[in-house]
């Protein structure tokens, strides 16, 4: 589901401060899916999700409870 993680000067600065995980998927998935989906792959709670629909394709900003780290998934998806 997930088709890959988005990785800008932006994005990673959110990553780090914000500690969020910016994802590009398909636009059929909901957000109660795509939370879902993210706490069963990197084992993580969610605490919010935002999406935005462009081209065609749909952006989640996913922000996580904080005693979960996104720069350790960001680290290991080859992101940082």
């Amino acid at each position: 589901m997930l088709q890959k993680i988005k990785a800008t000067e932006k994005i990673v600065k959110m990553i780090e401060i914000d500690n969020l995980l910016v994802f590009e998927l398909d636009r059929q998935f909901s957000k109660v899916m795509i939370k879902k989906e993210v706490e069963d792959l990197f084992n993580v709670k969610v605490k919010s999700i935002r999406t935005l629909t462009r081209k065609n394709k749909k952006i989640a900003y996913i922000k996580l409870k904080p005693e979960y780290q996104a720069i350790d998934i960001a680290t290991k998806l080859g992101v940082m």
